[in-house]
This record gives structure tokens, sequence and C-alpha cells, in this order.
């Protein structure tokens, strides 16, 4: 750490003590953790080219990071198979060599640029012979999987699937040496049920920023020890739905309706390999159910968690919902409350209590346009994953209960989604507490939709110009494109992503500088400030990652740092790479959530940062979705309060403010900018926007970030119903909304689906187009003069605009 500021060692340390709790133990034999170092045999893709996140907006320049192989060294392991290492750096080499030309071989004949067609592109494990030299009481394969930005997983060996040399090589290794651990270096399920039953040790140790490889020998030395659960079902590639499509170019039909993930595998009666919430540890828990409460709305279950084992741990304690199925079909189970407990020494013992609101979980009626309660039995079941659990509690409710009345805003999809019938009725335990719901406790909310919005005075007084080129992002002489994907869209914070504008004079506007993330701050290591007071960054002009696909001659130029003007001081901006959003759910800790927030509100005050553009909770519909990693869960409840914890440690800082992304339903890269999905109104209202509701209502993010794609063909950032109707009318937010970041040439031009128009997005309450360029500015002003979009709308869009700049950045100064 020589070298280092003391922001960046506090930030590390803070981390690093935490990791653990990310970390899942799948499988274990009581092997683990060993006392002392030893001779380790050390094997895999991961072991010396460990993954501390994924691709894209997923990349963060921290200014280390410590591999398995290192992290292993620096804890005292003797690493035996250094041959082996080598020898698979060189296999890998060339086969990384013969992938990219693969790609732009594959954009040449697609005419496109090999950068886009490389984004996030996924080399699969390549074939190998080696024979599985090393010696040592200890074996360790470290599998891992890269994803990002841009491209699609595919289910094939060496990604989802495990390669041939993989299954031979875990298989061998683990009859091999007497203690054999498998670790998974991954950001989403690999299909493990060719190995599974061979081997007896298995972590999913995740991809956990600058700490990764230290936080897996804290974990094998027993320092810290594994407490995560899943945040996404596990299983064999063909027990996943095949229901709906994913993958298409145009449209995507989302035909399994709300039963996603485990709402599907428990419904439908399927066994995964390891299900969602599972997780083991280096010790036994037991949970038992002490009772139930209702007061109102408010239900409350308590549980009495005893650590039967010998070792210190702490358990995720898991409450779901049976819901009767009078009126609408239901999963058998959903998630509606989890906690987790402090740590528990061998045999201590604590008592927990889990909350839920029934207001908050009721059911969408699309035929009544409404979320009601049915009457019938509502059956709560604690337990520790979507599997072990045990009816706690029966509510019974006498009548139906309307909870809100809202409207229909998405249109038809198209299909009719996929249901199941009623499950069998289930006998209650004896001992179950039995408890009865008063339908007086709900009184019905009839939303009001209205366009009430405070216009800035100073904003009445802008030109139609001025308030179209308010209403872009700030934009200088290269084109938004080049500038952005070369990581200088930003003239007052190196590295960052965009801003708002500056160019309005006479009105006193501070500009929003926004950085991207969703696993830290992505800005650039060092920079200069030029005379005009604007920055320059000195680290290549384009993510590292992409460098490989830009012509030789252009990549000569691009890696040549800038020449630093005489009398100019460089100043540094390393940030720190927290573990990546599907971690960070694993952990089930929403104080972990607000620590990683925490972090990153720090670094954003240090270097002037007042938007991130993070957290990302699109919902795992489909695990081939390239940028799950980025995402948290499966599950609408672990993704909002993640997203909410993070959002309450980021906006802690003062000037400092989140911008919750994708909103919503973008669970594809394929054709990522133009792409259709066809989702039902209940499917979108029950699953993909719950967990942006829930963040809304508990932490209003400063910003929100609309979606590339298009849902029942209307571009979400051109989509009233979803931007104005229930985000600020049902969902009550008051903050700022940005559309992704839109480039004139990006969208395929053979498309079914064209870009979105900058004018129909400001008619859509959408407040700034990102990251903004002249052509922008064109289509809202001849919006103006066709009608697309009024002056009152763009006033009132210009006005959160500004209203949010001087929020921010007055807090930035006190």
């Amino acid at each position: 750490m020589s070298g280092m500021n003391d922001y960046e060692k506090q930030h590390i340390a803070r981390l690093r003590s935490a990791l653990s709790g990310c970390a899942v133990l799948l499988k274990a034999n009581g092997d683990f953790p060993i006392k002392t170092p030893c001779e380790v045999a050390l094997y895999g893709s991961g072991a010396r080219h460990t993954l501390k996140g994924g691709t894209g907006s997923g990349e963060v320049n921290s200014r280390y990071f410590v591999t398995v192989e290192q992290g292993l060294k620096d804890a005292g392991f003797t690493i035996t198979t250094d041959g082996w290492l080598s020898a698979y750096d060189e296999i890998l080499a060339s086969a990384h060599k013969d992938f990219v030309a693969e790609v732009k071989r594959r954009a040449k004949a697609k005419h496109a640029p090999a950068i886009f067609e490389g984004m996030g592109a996924v080399m699969p494990e390549p074939e190998y012979e080696l024979p599985l030299s090393g010696n040592g009481s200890l074996g360790i394969y470290v599998l891992s999987r890269i994803s990002g930005e841009g491209n699609d997983r595919q289910a094939v060996g060496g990604d989802i699937l495990l390669s041939e040399t993989e299954k031979r090589d875990i298989i061998s290794a683990a009859e091999k040496y007497e203690k054999f651990l498998l670790v998974l270096n991954v950001g989403g399920p690999v299909d493990l049920s060719a190995v599974s039953d061979k081997v007896e040790n298995i972590l999913l140790l995740s991809q956990l920023g600058v700490e990764t490889g230290a936080a897996l020998s804290d974990m094998i030395l027993g320092k810290t020890y594994p407490s995560g659960k899943l945040a996404t079902t596990w299983s064999a590639w063909d027990d996943h739905a095949d229901v709906g499509s994913f993958g298409n170019d145009d449209d995507t039909a989302y035909g399994e309706g709300i039963y996603v993930g485990y709402r599907y595998f428990s419904t439908a009666n399927v066994t995964s390999m390891f299900p969602f919430g599972y997780g083991l540890s280096y010790t036994t828990f037991n949970v038992m159910p002490m009772g139930a409460r209702i007061e109102g709305d408010a239900v409350t279950v308590k549980a009495a968690v005893k650590n039967t084992g010998s070792n210190a741990g702490r358990e995720v304690v898991q409450l779901y919902m049976s819901k009767p199925a009078t009126v609408l079909d239901h999963p058998r189970i959903e998630l509606v409350a989890f906690t987790k407990t402090k740590e528990l020494g061998a045999g201590e013992e604590t008592t927990v209590e889990l909350s839920l609101s029934l207001s908050e979980n009721g059911s969408y009626d699309a035929k009544r346009e409404a979320y009601i309660l049915e009457n019938g039995s509502y059956i709560l079941r604690l337990g520790t994953s979507s599997v072990d659990n045990e009816i706690a509690a029966e509510l019974s409710l006498p009548e139906e209960v309307i909870l809100r009345r809202v409207k229909n805003v998405f249109g038809e999809s198209g299909f009719s989604d996929k249901t199941f019938p009623a499950p069998a009725s289930e006998s209650v335990p004896a001992l179950a507490t039995k408890l009865s719901i008063d339908p007086a406790a709900f009184k019905t909310i009839d939303t009001v939709y209205d366009d009430v919005s405070e216009i800035d005075d100073g904003v009445k007084g802008l030109s139609d110009e001025e308030l179209a080129t308010l209403c872009v992002g700030m934009y200088g002489d290269k084109s938004g494109m080049v500038a952005s994907i070369a990581g200088e869209a930003g003239f007052s914070v190196a590295g960052s992503a965009g801003e708002s504008t500056n160019r309005i004079t006479g009105l006193d506007i501070p500009t929003l500088s926004m950085a991207d993330g969703p696993a830290g701050l992505r800005l650039a290591r060092r920079y200069f400030r030029r005379t005009d007071g604007t920055v320059k960054s000195m680290d290549p002009p384009i993510i590292e990652t992409m460098l490989e696909y830009v012509p030789a001659i252009a990549r000569i130029f691009m890696k040549k740092p800038p020449r630093v003007p005489k009398g100019a001081e460089v100043f540094e901006q390393y940030t720190t790479a927290i573990p990546i959003g599907t971690a960070i759910a694993q952990s089930f800790d929403v104080d972990f959530a607000k620590t990683c927030g925490d972090i990153v509100g720090d670094e954003m005050e240090r270097f002037n940062v007042r938007l991130w553009l993070a957290p990302a909770l699109n919902i795992h519909r489909d695990i081939r979705c390239g940028r799950n990693f980025e995402y948290y869960s499966e599950d609408p409840l672990v993704s909002g309060l993640m997203a909410a914890g993070i959002t309450d440690g980021v906006q802690a800082h003062k000037g400092c403010g989140t911008t919750i992304k994708h909103y919503a339903a973008n669970n594809q890269e394929t054709n990522r900018y133009a792409n259709n999905s066809k989702v039902s109104e209940r499917a979108l209202r029950e699953i993909y926007l719950r967990g942006f509701e829930i963040c809304v209502k508990h932490s209003q993010p400063k910003a929100v970030m609309t979606s590339y794609n298009l849902i029942n063909g209307t571009h979400t950032s051109e989509h009233r119903g979803l931007v104005w109707d229930i985000l600020r009318n049902e969902f009550g937010y008051k903050g700022m909304v940005m559309t992704d970041w839109v480039f004139e040439g990006l969208t395929p031009k053979n498309t079914k689906y064209g870009e979105p128009d900058a004018a129909k997005v400001m008619a859509s309450g959408n407040d700034i187009f990102m990251p903004g360029s002249v052509r922008e500015r064109d289509q809202i002003l001849a919006g103006l003069k066709d009608g697309t979009v009024t002056r009152g709308q763009l006033e009132k869009n210009a006005s959160r605009i500004v209203a949010m700049a001087r929020e921010l950045n007055s807090a930035a100064r006190q």
C-alpha cells in the first residue's frame, strides 16, 4: 500500500473486513477453514487472472488489485504450481489473440466498428492439455467468468457451461488432493452439474473489488468466514424456464410474466442445484419461529436464531409469503422480508424480528387497474432459503381489499403470460401463529395524476434555444459519441461520463458532474488542468479493455499520454473498486450496502462529482444477461433495499447523489439500443418496477436514468406513463430524470425500432438528454415548432435540472 492516500487505505480496510459477507459457501465437508498456511497447488483461469469486476461501466481505476495468487502468497502460502500457471498464461494469450481477431472479422462482416462488436464480448475458456503438476495437501481451482456491457453470455462450454478442460481438471484435482476447494470468481451463475457431485467444497467468491484475492485467503485461514446467500438461483442450464424469449434483435417477449427466478422454480416444482437464498457457513444454525403479531397492516414475525456449531458466524433469516389464489394466479412463495444476524459465537443465541407492510405487498389486477389483497389465507414461511423454510404464521383476510387504484399505462404485450394452477392447500401446523387481518385497517388510495411542477423564474426568461440547450448535456466540439466513449465527456472532472451544461449566460446554473459506476467511481487516474479551467485526462482516452479493438495506428496514438503544459500541476484520482452489485446483494446486509455507498460518497466529495451513475438494479430475468453482475438479484425486494442502502450511504455526503438505473425492463444487451421488451402490465409492476419503487420510497435518489430499450413499442425515455404517471405520481419521486447515454449512429440501421427523439423525450417529462449534442438541441427546437413538446413542459424539465444543480452544488460548498 506504499504511495496510497489515507482515504484509500481506510476504504480498503473497511471493505476487506466485510467482504466475506458477500461470499457464498455452496458446499462444505468441514475441511475449511485451515489453521495455518501451507503448500498449495493452485489452478484455473482465475488463479493469476482474477477478476475484480466486469467490463464496461463496471470498470474502476483503482490503484492496485489483489489476485488470488498474490493474496495466498501474502498470507504465507507456498504456491507449487508456478509452472502450470505460466503455461496457462501462454495458452490464454494465444486464445485471446485469436478471439480478438474473430471479433474483428465479425465486425467487418457486419460493416460495424470492432470496438462495438467487442464491447463486453465473452471469450469462452479455451480447451488445452496441461498435466496437473504440483503438490501439497491443499488444492485450489479458481474458475473465472467475465461479462460486461454490450454483449450477453452464452450457454456454451467455457461460459455458462463448463469447458471439457474445466470438468476434467476440477474432478482430477478433487481426487488428487487431500483437501480441495473449487472457487468461483464469477459475476453470475455457471452450470456446475458436471462436477458438483464430485467436489465437496465449493465457494462462490464472486468479484469483490480491489481485495478479492486477499478476501479469499482470509476465509481459507478462518480470519473471516463466508456468510452470504444466493441472490439468484443457480441451477443446471436445462432446468431454467423455457418460456418467453431472450436475445432477439427486435422484440423480446417476457412470456414468463411474474414467474422469474425462484418464483418459477418453486411454483413449477423444479429442483435447482442451489436455490435462491441458499448459503452454508463454517458453522450451523437453528432458526425457530417465536410468534407473530399484526398491528394495522404491519406484520412482524419473531424468530430465535442459535449457532449450533463450533465456529462463529452470521445467519440470514428470510420470510416468504404464499398468497391465496382467489382472483389471480401467484407464485408459490415470494420474499417479503429478510434480516442478517449479528455475529454469533459457538452456542450463542439471539432473537430477530422481520416486518412487512401488507399494503406494500399487494398483487396487481390489470383488469381493474388496482393493487389488491385477495380474501383468504396468507401463509408466512420462515427459513434460510427459498427451499429451506417452514410455516410460521397464517393470516386470514375475510374479504378482498383494494389497496391502490392506478391506471394501466403500458398497452398490450401481444400475448398472455404464463400461469400456473393454484397449489394444493397445506395444513398449517398447530404451533404456527394464526392471526386475522382487519379489512378496516386499510384505506383505498385513489392515485391522482397531475403535473404540478414549480417553474424557476429565471428559466421563464430563457429563449427557446437556451431552454433546449439546458435540457441536453454539456457538449463540446467533438461528437458526443467520440467524447463520451473516450471518457472525456466531462469538462470539470477528468474521466467523468458527462455533465449538465454551463452554456446559459445570465443565470446562475452550476454544472452537475456525473461519473459512471456501479462498482465504484470510474474516473481518470491522473489529469492536469488547462488554462481555461477545463481538465485533461492523462489516461488512454478509452476503456482499457476496448483498446485492443481499435486500429493499431489509433491505438498507438491513444496510449501516448498528452503533453503536460509547462507549469501545469498533475493530479491523481484513484478510486476504490467495491464489490459488484450481485456480490453486495449476496451479503443480504443493507448496512454493508450503506458502507459501500459511504465509500463512494466520500470519493465523490473528494473529486467534486455530484451524481454517480449508479446503482443499477435491473432484475436478473435471465442468467445470460451480460450486465447481470452490475445488478443485484432476481428478486425486486432485495434489489430495491440494496439500492436504497447504497443511496443512503452516498447521499449522506454533502452534494452527492445517486442515479438509479436502468428504468426499466432492461434485461439483455443484445441490440440494447433498440430492443423492444414486450411485458405485461402486471409483470412490470410486480417484478421490474418494484425495486425502483422500493428505492424511491425509502431513499429518494437524486436522479433516475431511463433505459435504452423500448417497452411494448415505446422507448422508455419517451414513455410518459413510465416517467410521469408511475415514477412521479405513483412512486412520489421528486428528483431529476435523465436518459441513458444516447449517441447518434449506435443504433443499428437495419433495426425495427429507431432511436429516441429528444423532443418526445422532453414531452415525457424526462428532464435531460445525455450526454448531449447539437443534434438533440435541434430536435427539441423542432419539436417546439411542430408541437411535439410544449414550452411549458420544457420549462418544467429545465427547472428540475436547475434546482438539482443548485441543491447539490450548494450542499457541496457547505
